[in-house]
């Protein structure tokens, strides 16, 4: 049984809703993690607090002296030179970094303009990206990461500060607010970026630049443009760092309606949707089925954690059920 968390009765606060989030909606996910970092602690998930979840990947270590080797030493520690020029063996010793960098890559293309219960896909990421990044500040690391569309990204190196949390969460909601924007415009009239690619490869190709050794890596998205190059860049990030994927899905994404006919539109032109046949519906949702079960696999394989969050559920309620069952 999942353990209760200490969020308060009005929790209700700390949902988002809608097709474009709000930047007091992404401010009081402050409060949220203060209420989930509780239950971590708690919880002493692998003795880190906040979600540092998984065992420690790279080095994450300050070299701080050198001394002469003692029995027991990791003899991969042994310094050659300074054993040569001196004629004993010397080791190197290390101190623990207590601080660790955070990434998060945010995914606000078109695909995750959508949405049929409670709040888009778009709205639940830019939520979920601002309480991992509360988290990070109230635990003091750095925090950085991307936000990116079909059209743009925008890089925000990692800081130890609030007010870069706030720089990177203006540029998540900015970049919410050009969503909407852009179903009143043409395809044509939102130009791409100078050497700009989409999709989630050329993100995570990005999200190198500033990722090192020791980062912890959430990355945000529907994975609708996960392909076979996005999963080369996971696994050389997962070497040395640890990764976590939020993968965000709607209801309607994993089972049609009850039987019915639907009008459905994609801001531009409309239709409609027969769910009546029940082989139609049960066809829609193994297909569903079997999608997730892949990036579940191709994750799995990374050693990379996945987090589901659905649009019509709590992100930190959901988040902190993640943590229940993998502690």
């Amino acid at each position: 049984m999942v353990a209760k968390s200490k969020l308060d009765p009005q929790h209700e606060r700390y949902r988002s809703r809608g097709a474009l989030i709000t930047l007091p909606q992404m401010l009081i996910q402050r409060q949220a993690a203060k209420a989930l970092a509780y239950v971590s602690h708690a919880r002493s998930i692998a003795g880190i607090s906040g979600l540092h979840l998984s065992k420690i990947r790279g080095r994450g270590i300050d070299f701080e002296e050198f001394r002469p080797y003692q029995a027991g030493d990791d003899i991969r520690l042994i310094d050659w030179r300074a054993t040569a020029r001196t004629g004993r063996a010397v080791t190197k010793v290390f101190r623990e970094e207590r601080e660790r960098p955070v990434i998060i890559a945010v995914d606000q293309c078109s695909s995750m303009f959508f949405g049929s219960q409670v709040a888009f896909k778009s709205v639940i990421a830019a939520q979920a990206a601002a309480l991992f990044c509360w988290l990070a500040i109230d635990n003091g690391d750095r925090v950085g990461g991307l936000v990116f569309s079909d059209t743009d990204a925008s890089l925000v190196r990692p800081k130890r500060s609030r007010r870069s949390a706030l720089h990177l969460l203006n540029q998540i909601f900015t970049f919410n607010q050009k969503l909407n924007a852009k179903k009143e415009h043409t395809p044509d009239s939102e130009p791409q970026a100078a050497d700009f690619k989409p999709g989630l490869a050329h993100a995570l190709g990005q999200i190198r630049r500033i990722t090192k050794p020791g980062s912890t890596l959430y990355v945000i998205s529907d994975f609708a443009t996960l392909d076979e190059t996005a999963l080369q860049y996971l696994n050389q990030l997962s070497r040395h760092n640890n990764v976590v994927c939020c993968m965000v899905y709607d209801a309607l994404e994993e089972s049609l309606p009850t039987p019915g006919v639907y009008s459905i539109t994609d801001g531009s032109s409309k239709g409609s949707i027969n769910t009546h046949s029940s082989k139609a519906r049960s066809r829609y949702k193994q297909q569903f089925e079997e999608r997730v079960a892949t990036i579940e696999s191709d994750l799995e394989r990374l050693k990379i954690r996945l987090i589901k969050l659905r649009t019509n559920q709590l992100v930190v309620e959901q988040v902190r059920e993640w943590i229940a069952k993998n502690s």
